[in-house]
């Protein structure tokens, strides 16, 4: 099996493919990386997402990426969730700084919940999530591999994702892999990240999804607000 943390990164910029640099490390290479490689920057999420969003991760968010950010992103909604804050839906002043989760929490990217399985099944809920709209058809599909397989990806890292675009989701067993209520918030704000959900079939979906995972409306907004905070 494959190293789905690893791919993980890759989906949402932490690591640039080909280089054993982050993204903000590569900054001033980030150009001819692009020109060489369309995938250069780590944007194979958007490869994916194809035209549906130019939004990235600001902050430091962008160069935590992967399970980090997305368990980062979590814990601070739930908290804010659980204090009873009002979610804070205006564009932040500056830069976004994420702190991540204490180590004992069930959030941090260091806890067994944080495991390869799961890590899978979060890429798997992306791609779902990219493909809520009824985008990704045969002649899309074909292109984002043909973009995939540009990028440094092993085979069957590849193949995956080949798997992924062509089956039909399965929200039951996306649903079912989230075994904790932590899982249940990180696999929702993974989705969320991969989409801003403009059209309502993709609105649709993340309902969908957040009813499916038992979250309540209140968290969800702070998820949403979370999300929208971290990304530019």
């Amino acid at each position: 099996m494959f190293d789905a943390k690893k791919l993980l990164d890759q989906f949402l910029g932490s690591q640039v493919p080909g280089t054993t640099g982050t993204v903000k490390e590569k900054a001033g290479d980030i150009a001819q990386l692009a020109k060489d490689n369309p995938l250069a920057t780590g944007a194979i999420l958007a490869a994916v997402l194809g035209t549906k969003t130019g939004r990235k991760l600001a902050g430091n968010v962008a160069t935590i990426g992967g399970i980090a950010a997305i368990a980062g992103l979590g814990y601070q909604a739930y908290k804010n969730y659980q204090a009873g804050k009002a979610p804070q839906t205006a564009p932040a002043a500056s830069e976004p700084v994420l702190l991540p989760p204490p180590a004992d929490s069930p959030f941090s990217s260091e806890a067994a919940a944080a495991g390869n399985d799961f890590a899978l099944t979060l890429v798997r809920a992306m791609i779902a999530a990219a493909k809520a709209d009824g985008h990704v058809d045969d002649v899309e599909r074909a292109r984002i591999l043909d973009k995939i397989h540009s990028s440094a990806l092993d085979a069957e890292a590849e193949a995956f994702i080949a798997e992924e675009l062509a089956r039909p989701t399965d929200i039951e067993a996306l649903v079912a892999a989230a075994k904790t209520e932590a899982q249940k918030v990180e696999l929702f704000t993974a989705s969320r990240l991969a989409i801003d959900p403009d059209s309502r079939a993709e609105r649709g979906y993340l309902d969908m999804l957040a009813g499916r995972l038992g979250l309540a409306d209140g968290l969800v907004d702070h998820i949403e607000a979370t999300v929208a905070g971290a990304t530019v």
